[in-house]
Protein backbone atom coordinates (compact mmCIF):
# COMPACT_ATOMS: atom_id res chain seq x y z
CA UNK A 1 0.00 0.00 0.00
CA UNK A 2 1.39 3.10 -0.83
CA UNK A 3 2.61 5.60 1.83
CA UNK A 4 0.31 8.26 0.94
CA UNK A 5 -2.88 5.94 1.86
CA UNK A 6 -1.34 5.02 5.20
CA UNK A 7 -1.06 8.52 5.64
CA UNK A 8 -4.53 10.05 4.83
CA UNK A 9 -5.84 6.66 6.53
CA UNK A 10 -4.01 7.78 9.84
CA UNK A 11 -4.99 11.59 9.27
CA UNK A 12 -8.66 10.31 8.91
CA UNK A 13 -8.58 8.23 12.19
CA UNK A 14 -7.16 11.06 14.31
CA UNK A 15 -10.04 13.39 12.47
CA UNK A 16 -12.90 11.08 13.60
CA UNK A 17 -11.09 10.75 17.18
CA UNK A 18 -11.13 14.70 17.79
CA UNK A 19 -14.47 14.73 16.52
CA UNK A 20 -16.05 11.46 18.35
CA UNK A 21 -14.20 13.73 21.76
CA UNK A 22 -15.61 16.74 21.35
CA UNK A 23 -19.10 15.39 21.14
CA UNK A 24 -18.38 13.17 23.59
CA UNK A 25 -20.35 13.92 27.25
CA UNK A 26 -18.00 15.32 29.74
CA UNK A 27 -18.45 15.21 33.55
CA UNK A 28 -20.36 18.79 34.94
CA UNK A 29 -18.67 19.75 38.83
CA UNK A 30 -21.32 19.89 40.73
CA UNK A 31 -22.32 21.55 44.51
CA UNK A 32 -24.05 18.37 46.46
CA UNK A 33 -26.24 18.70 49.38
CA UNK A 34 -28.19 16.56 51.86
CA UNK A 35 -32.16 16.48 51.82
CA UNK A 36 -32.93 15.83 55.65
CA UNK A 37 -36.25 16.71 57.53
CA UNK A 38 -36.59 19.25 60.58
CA UNK A 39 -37.31 22.81 61.83
CA UNK A 40 -38.29 25.23 59.35
CA UNK A 41 -39.03 29.19 59.98
CA UNK A 42 -39.94 32.10 57.88
CA UNK A 43 -39.32 35.29 59.37
CA UNK A 44 -39.12 38.98 59.00
CA UNK A 45 -35.62 40.78 60.06
CA UNK A 46 -35.83 44.48 60.57
CA UNK A 47 -33.71 47.22 62.58
CA UNK A 48 -35.94 48.55 65.80
CA UNK A 49 -35.27 50.38 68.69
CA UNK A 50 -36.33 50.93 71.84
CA UNK A 51 -38.85 53.62 73.40
CA UNK A 52 -40.52 54.53 76.28
CA UNK A 53 -43.96 53.73 76.36
CA UNK A 54 -45.70 57.21 78.31
CA UNK A 55 -43.56 59.71 77.73
CA UNK A 56 -44.46 62.76 78.88
CA UNK A 57 -44.06 66.16 77.21
CA UNK A 58 -43.66 68.72 80.17
CA UNK A 59 -44.61 72.25 78.70
CA UNK A 60 -45.15 75.73 80.18
CA UNK A 61 -48.07 76.44 81.63
CA UNK A 62 -48.29 79.91 81.55
CA UNK A 63 -45.91 82.31 79.37
CA UNK A 64 -42.88 83.94 80.99
CA UNK A 65 -39.05 84.12 81.84
CA UNK A 66 -38.22 80.22 81.72
CA UNK A 67 -35.14 79.93 84.55
CA UNK A 68 -32.42 77.48 83.15
CA UNK A 69 -33.12 73.82 83.53
CA UNK A 70 -31.25 72.16 86.22
CA UNK A 71 -31.89 69.01 85.59
CA UNK A 72 -29.79 67.03 83.49
CA UNK A 73 -31.51 63.67 81.49
CA UNK A 74 -31.68 60.70 83.07
CA UNK A 75 -31.91 62.71 86.37
CA UNK A 76 -35.10 60.64 88.57
CA UNK A 77 -37.79 62.68 89.04
CA UNK A 78 -40.88 62.22 91.94
CA UNK A 79 -44.54 62.72 90.95
CA UNK A 80 -46.01 66.33 91.69
CA UNK A 81 -42.51 66.77 93.70
CA UNK A 82 -39.97 67.32 91.48
CA UNK A 83 -40.08 71.03 90.39
CA UNK A 84 -38.54 70.47 87.05
CA UNK A 85 -38.79 73.94 85.60
CA UNK A 86 -39.43 77.65 86.94
CA UNK A 87 -41.28 80.15 85.31
CA UNK A 88 -41.01 83.91 86.18
CA UNK A 89 -42.80 87.09 85.31
CA UNK A 90 -41.19 88.40 82.14
CA UNK A 91 -39.77 92.11 82.36
CA UNK A 92 -42.54 95.54 80.85
CA UNK A 93 -42.24 96.40 77.45
CA UNK A 94 -40.29 99.52 76.55
CA UNK A 95 -42.24 102.96 76.38
CA UNK A 96 -42.15 104.89 73.36
CA UNK A 97 -42.36 109.03 73.66
CA UNK A 98 -46.57 109.24 73.61
CA UNK A 99 -46.94 106.63 76.46
CA UNK A 100 -44.11 107.76 78.57
CA UNK A 101 -45.49 111.06 78.42
CA UNK A 102 -49.20 109.71 79.33
CA UNK A 103 -47.43 107.79 82.00
CA UNK A 104 -45.83 110.65 83.59
CA UNK A 105 -49.12 112.75 83.27
CA UNK A 106 -50.89 110.28 85.40
CA UNK A 107 -48.31 109.98 88.33
CA UNK A 108 -47.79 113.49 88.29
CA UNK A 109 -52.00 113.67 88.80
CA UNK A 110 -52.22 110.92 90.97
CA UNK A 111 -49.59 112.87 93.36
CA UNK A 112 -51.66 115.77 93.39
CA UNK A 113 -55.33 113.86 94.08
CA UNK A 114 -52.85 112.50 96.90
CA UNK A 115 -51.80 115.51 98.47
CA UNK A 116 -55.63 117.13 97.86
CA UNK A 117 -56.73 113.81 99.92
CA UNK A 118 -53.91 114.44 102.61
CA UNK A 119 -55.18 117.88 103.03
CA UNK A 120 -59.11 116.20 103.68
CA UNK A 121 -57.69 114.13 106.27
CA UNK A 122 -56.10 117.12 108.17
CA UNK A 123 -59.32 118.99 107.71
CA UNK A 124 -61.68 116.08 108.75
CA UNK A 125 -59.05 115.61 112.04
CA UNK A 126 -59.63 119.11 112.68
CA UNK A 127 -63.13 118.88 112.65
CA UNK A 128 -63.36 115.87 114.71
CA UNK A 129 -61.02 117.40 117.10
CA UNK A 130 -63.28 120.18 118.07
CA UNK A 131 -66.43 118.78 117.90
CA UNK A 132 -64.48 116.16 120.37
CA UNK A 133 -63.90 119.07 122.59
CA UNK A 134 -67.47 120.91 122.09
CA UNK A 135 -68.70 117.40 123.23
CA UNK A 136 -66.79 117.22 126.54
CA UNK A 137 -67.40 121.01 127.08
CA UNK A 138 -71.40 120.08 126.47
CA UNK A 139 -71.56 117.12 128.61
CA UNK A 140 -69.96 118.87 131.42
CA UNK A 141 -72.48 121.31 131.50
CA UNK A 142 -75.56 119.07 130.81
CA UNK A 143 -74.01 117.38 134.27
CA UNK A 144 -74.48 120.84 135.93
CA UNK A 145 -78.06 121.22 134.20
CA UNK A 146 -76.85 124.41 132.59
CA UNK A 147 -77.71 122.60 129.05
CA UNK A 148 -80.23 120.63 127.91
CA UNK A 149 -79.86 116.74 126.62
CA UNK A 150 -81.14 118.18 123.33
CA UNK A 151 -77.94 120.07 123.38
CA UNK A 152 -76.21 117.29 124.62
CA UNK A 153 -77.46 114.80 121.67
CA UNK A 154 -76.27 117.09 118.79
CA UNK A 155 -73.12 117.11 120.19
CA UNK A 156 -72.59 113.42 120.34
CA UNK A 157 -73.99 113.39 117.02
CA UNK A 158 -71.50 115.84 115.48
CA UNK A 159 -68.44 114.19 117.03
CA UNK A 160 -69.83 110.74 115.34
CA UNK A 161 -70.27 112.57 112.06
CA UNK A 162 -66.90 114.12 112.34
CA UNK A 163 -65.33 110.51 113.43
CA UNK A 164 -66.70 109.19 110.14
CA UNK A 165 -66.15 111.76 108.03
CA UNK A 166 -62.19 111.19 108.91
CA UNK A 167 -62.86 107.74 108.01
CA UNK A 168 -63.86 108.20 104.75
CA UNK A 169 -61.07 111.20 103.91
CA UNK A 170 -58.33 108.42 105.05
CA UNK A 171 -60.06 105.89 102.82
CA UNK A 172 -60.23 108.41 100.19
CA UNK A 173 -56.21 109.12 101.18
CA UNK A 174 -55.58 105.14 100.72
CA UNK A 175 -57.08 104.72 97.34
CA UNK A 176 -54.84 107.90 96.19
CA UNK A 177 -52.10 106.38 97.62
CA UNK A 178 -51.93 103.29 95.47
CA UNK A 179 -53.10 105.38 92.26
CA UNK A 180 -50.28 107.27 92.44
CA UNK A 181 -48.19 103.45 93.25
CA UNK A 182 -50.18 102.22 90.12
CA UNK A 183 -49.08 105.11 87.81
CA UNK A 184 -45.41 105.10 89.25
CA UNK A 185 -45.61 100.62 88.18
CA UNK A 186 -46.59 102.19 84.57
CA UNK A 187 -42.79 104.14 84.01
CA UNK A 188 -41.17 100.99 85.07
CA UNK A 189 -38.14 100.25 81.96
CA UNK A 190 -37.17 96.84 81.28
CA UNK A 191 -33.97 96.18 83.34
CA UNK A 192 -35.45 98.20 86.61
CA UNK A 193 -36.81 95.71 88.10
CA UNK A 194 -34.09 93.01 87.25
CA UNK A 195 -32.76 91.67 90.88
CA UNK A 196 -32.95 88.82 93.19
CA UNK A 197 -36.49 87.05 93.31
CA UNK A 198 -37.82 85.50 96.25
CA UNK A 199 -38.88 82.61 95.46
CA UNK A 200 -41.69 82.72 98.11
CA UNK A 201 -43.00 85.67 97.46
CA UNK A 202 -46.52 86.22 96.09
CA UNK A 203 -46.56 86.43 92.07
CA UNK A 204 -42.88 85.46 91.85
CA UNK A 205 -42.95 82.77 90.17
CA UNK A 206 -44.75 79.21 88.78
CA UNK A 207 -43.24 76.09 89.54
CA UNK A 208 -43.59 73.25 87.23
CA UNK A 209 -43.51 70.27 88.67
CA UNK A 210 -42.99 66.32 87.37
CA UNK A 211 -46.50 64.86 86.11
CA UNK A 212 -45.42 61.25 87.11
CA UNK A 213 -42.48 59.00 88.58
CA UNK A 214 -39.60 58.47 86.43
CA UNK A 215 -36.42 59.58 84.29
CA UNK A 216 -35.38 62.85 82.38
CA UNK A 217 -35.88 61.94 78.96
CA UNK A 218 -35.07 65.01 76.68
CA UNK A 219 -34.58 68.64 77.78
CA UNK A 220 -36.18 70.56 74.78
CA UNK A 221 -35.35 74.03 76.07
CA UNK A 222 -32.40 74.12 78.79
CA UNK A 223 -31.03 77.65 78.74
CA UNK A 224 -33.30 80.38 80.22
CA UNK A 225 -35.35 81.95 77.56
CA UNK A 226 -39.24 83.70 77.59
CA UNK A 227 -41.20 81.11 76.63
CA UNK A 228 -45.13 81.32 75.15
CA UNK A 229 -47.82 79.43 76.74
CA UNK A 230 -47.54 75.69 75.71
CA UNK A 231 -44.25 75.58 74.79
CA UNK A 232 -42.59 72.23 75.45
CA UNK A 233 -39.97 72.11 78.15
CA UNK A 234 -38.48 68.41 78.67
CA UNK A 235 -40.11 64.96 78.70
CA UNK A 236 -40.26 62.36 81.17
CA UNK A 237 -41.13 58.87 81.97
CA UNK A 238 -40.32 55.43 83.21
CA UNK A 239 -37.16 54.08 81.67
CA UNK A 240 -37.95 50.50 82.99
CA UNK A 241 -41.34 50.58 81.23
CA UNK A 242 -39.23 50.01 77.56
CA UNK A 243 -40.98 48.96 74.36
CA UNK A 244 -39.81 47.92 71.19
CA UNK A 245 -40.77 50.12 67.52
CA UNK A 246 -39.95 48.36 63.89
CA UNK A 247 -41.06 49.77 60.88
CA UNK A 248 -41.60 47.42 58.57
CA UNK A 249 -42.39 47.58 54.80
CA UNK A 250 -45.85 47.23 54.32
CA UNK A 251 -45.96 44.84 52.31
CA UNK A 252 -43.78 42.98 55.08
CA UNK A 253 -46.36 44.44 57.68
CA UNK A 254 -49.32 42.47 56.08
CA UNK A 255 -47.44 39.40 56.96
CA UNK A 256 -46.67 40.10 61.00
CA UNK A 257 -49.89 39.10 63.39
CA UNK A 258 -50.72 40.39 66.72
CA UNK A 259 -48.70 37.70 69.05
CA UNK A 260 -45.79 36.48 66.45
CA UNK A 261 -42.81 35.32 68.16
CA UNK A 262 -39.94 37.45 67.94
CA UNK A 263 -36.48 37.20 68.72
CA UNK A 264 -34.21 40.29 69.39
CA UNK A 265 -30.51 40.68 68.50
CA UNK A 266 -27.40 42.36 68.57
CA UNK A 267 -28.76 44.89 70.88
CA UNK A 268 -25.13 44.51 73.40
CA UNK A 269 -26.01 41.89 75.68
CA UNK A 270 -24.84 38.30 76.24
CA UNK A 271 -27.86 36.19 75.02
CA UNK A 272 -30.43 36.75 72.99
CA UNK A 273 -33.85 37.89 74.25
CA UNK A 274 -37.52 37.04 73.26
CA UNK A 275 -40.61 39.43 72.68
CA UNK A 276 -44.06 38.81 71.78
CA UNK A 277 -46.09 41.35 68.32
CA UNK A 278 -48.59 43.34 70.65
CA UNK A 279 -49.68 45.20 67.78
CA UNK A 280 -49.28 46.16 64.17
CA UNK A 281 -50.25 50.09 63.70
CA UNK A 282 -53.19 50.63 61.22
CA UNK A 283 -51.62 53.22 59.08
CA UNK A 284 -48.46 53.85 57.08
CA UNK A 285 -45.95 55.98 56.29
CA UNK A 286 -43.95 57.56 54.00
CA UNK A 287 -40.21 56.95 54.47
CA UNK A 288 -37.23 57.94 52.23
CA UNK A 289 -34.41 55.32 52.11
CA UNK A 290 -30.72 55.44 52.06
CA UNK A 291 -30.78 55.43 48.51
CA UNK A 292 -33.46 58.52 48.38
CA UNK A 293 -36.08 55.84 46.94
CA UNK A 294 -39.81 56.51 48.91
CA UNK A 295 -40.83 53.34 51.09
CA UNK A 296 -44.48 53.20 52.49
CA UNK A 297 -43.42 51.60 56.29
CA UNK A 298 -46.20 50.31 59.12
CA UNK A 299 -44.84 50.59 62.65
CA UNK A 300 -44.87 47.28 64.44
CA UNK A 301 -45.13 47.18 68.32
CA UNK A 302 -42.84 44.69 70.13
CA UNK A 303 -43.18 43.81 73.91
CA UNK A 304 -40.30 41.92 75.89
CA UNK A 305 -41.13 38.33 77.07
CA UNK A 306 -38.14 38.39 79.53
CA UNK A 307 -37.74 39.78 82.54
CA UNK A 308 -36.58 42.85 83.10
CA UNK A 309 -33.33 41.97 84.45
CA UNK A 310 -32.45 40.70 81.41
CA UNK A 311 -32.54 43.96 79.42
CA UNK A 312 -32.09 46.25 82.09
CA UNK A 313 -29.08 47.77 80.24
CA UNK A 314 -31.35 48.78 77.49
CA UNK A 315 -32.67 52.63 77.30
CA UNK A 316 -34.70 55.24 75.41
CA UNK A 317 -33.93 54.45 71.55
CA UNK A 318 -31.46 52.03 71.63
CA UNK A 319 -30.59 49.67 68.36
CA UNK A 320 -31.22 45.91 68.30
CA UNK A 321 -32.09 43.45 65.49
CA UNK A 322 -35.21 41.86 65.12
CA UNK A 323 -36.47 38.64 63.83
CA UNK A 324 -40.09 38.01 63.32
CA UNK A 325 -41.52 34.77 63.05
CA UNK A 326 -44.54 34.76 60.46
CA UNK A 327 -44.27 30.75 59.95
CA UNK A 328 -42.56 28.02 61.67
CA UNK A 329 -43.17 24.74 61.66
CA UNK A 330 -41.31 21.24 63.34
CA UNK A 331 -41.33 18.64 60.25
CA UNK A 332 -40.05 20.03 57.21
CA UNK A 333 -38.12 18.30 54.23
CA UNK A 334 -35.84 20.78 53.79
CA UNK A 335 -32.99 21.52 50.75
CA UNK A 336 -31.26 24.42 49.75
CA UNK A 337 -33.74 27.22 47.42
CA UNK A 338 -30.71 27.45 44.70
CA UNK A 339 -31.17 23.69 43.66
CA UNK A 340 -34.83 24.09 43.11
CA UNK A 341 -36.38 25.31 39.82
CA UNK A 342 -39.89 25.14 38.04
CA UNK A 343 -40.31 22.27 35.53
CA UNK A 344 -43.97 23.29 34.22
CA UNK A 345 -46.11 23.69 36.73
CA UNK A 346 -44.12 21.69 39.35
CA UNK A 347 -40.74 22.72 41.61
CA UNK A 348 -37.93 19.77 40.35
CA UNK A 349 -34.92 19.17 41.63
CA UNK A 350 -31.28 17.38 40.47
CA UNK A 351 -30.72 14.45 42.36
CA UNK A 352 -27.73 12.04 42.01
CA UNK A 353 -27.86 8.70 41.44
CA UNK A 354 -25.17 6.22 40.89
CA UNK A 355 -22.84 9.65 39.61
CA UNK A 356 -25.72 10.70 37.44
CA UNK A 357 -28.17 13.77 37.69
CA UNK A 358 -31.94 12.43 37.90
CA UNK A 359 -34.23 14.95 37.21
CA UNK A 360 -36.99 14.34 39.96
Amino acid sequence: MPIRYIVGIVIAVIVLGVIALAFMPQAVPADLAEVRRGALAVTVNEEGRTRVRDIYTVSAPVGGRLLRIRSDVGDPVTERVTVVATIQPTDPSFLDARSLGQAEALAKAAEAARTLAEADVARAQAELDFAQSEYRRAKSLAAKGTVSQARLDKARLDMRTRAAALDEAKAAFKMRDFELENARALLIQPGEADGEVDPGALGCCVPVRAPITGRVLRIMQESEAIVLPGAPLIEVGDAADLEIVVDLLSEDAVRVSEGDRVLIEDWGGPQDLNGTVMRVEPFGFTKVSALGIEEQRVNVIIDFEDPPEAWSELGHGYRLDTRIFVWEAEDVLKLPVSALFREGDAWVVFREADGEAALT
